[in-house]
């Protein structure tokens, strides 16, 4: 028939949610430059600019526990911590003040980068996709209702190598907060559910080799740890 698809669809990408249920993955935004100390650190942005959204795949998505390949066509494979906000309800054009009407839970992410494709792109001034949105690039921990955990706003997030603490920051220094994120972004495009915001990084950021493992971590959500494998062929 005509209308039969071509090749079998994909498989749902999903979080597991804490409590029982699944939330399936639409999108991931990213946010960027969300931390004045990660802008001291890369030296490549006034710490007044506003930050700034690019996507990953959403099967990009590992989930804790998870080894994930050392990706091809970087020597500067490195970690960022993230708090990862989850859209239940879809919107364009939100107000601040009801924005977190849109936000249905949280978790802890760790955002991938092949830091020197992502300088490359910088010098060039070329979209930052080829530095950020690789295969494997998005792992997140489940994700905590809202309804149980409340609406996260402060509080230590942390990434440590191998035992050894290498970033840790409070949620409270973010330039934009969730709501004023929410709001930027819906200005952009329409949110709905199954959206995922990863809210930026603070300082810290560093380089990750083969057998070194991450465990990054959220006040109130708990950790996630993910292992660097192999390099991907």
């Amino acid at each position: 028939m005509a209308d039969q698809l071509v090749f079998p669809a994909l498989e749902p990408t999903v979080l597991p949610v804490v409590g029982g249920g699944l939330y399936p993955v639409r999108r991931i935004y990213c946010v960027g430059r969300n931390y004045a100390s990660h802008i001291r650190e890369m030296k490549e942005a006034d710490e007044r600019d506003p930050p700034f959204f690019f996507q990953k795949p959403r099967d990009a998505i590992e989930h804790d526990g998870a080894t994930v390949p050392y990706p091809p066509d970087t020597k500067d494979f490195q970690y960022e911590i993230e708090l990862v906000a989850a859209i239940g309800k879809d919107g364009r054009d939100i107000d601040v003040a009801n924005a977190l009407e849109h936000v249905c839970g949280y978790a802890v992410g760790i955002e991938l980068t092949r830091r020197d494709r992502q300088k490359d792109a910088r010098d060039l001034q070329w979209p930052w996709e080829w530095g950020k949105s690789f295969d494997h690039s998005a792992p997140c921990g489940p994700l905590h209702p809202a309804s149980k955990v409340g609406h996260i706003s402060a509080g230590a997030i942390t990434l440590a190598v191998n035992g050894k603490e290498h970033q840790r920051g409070d949620l409270k220094e973010m330039i934009w907060n969730v709501p004023e994120i929410v709001a930027q972004l819906s200005r952009q495009m329409t949110l709905k559910v199954g959206d995922l915001i990863m809210t930026g990084t603070p300082a810290g950021v560093g380089p990750v080799v083969p057998g070194d493992v991450m465990v990054g971590a959220v006040d109130g959500l708990g950790s996630i740890t993910i292992t660097v494998g192999t390099k991907a062929t």
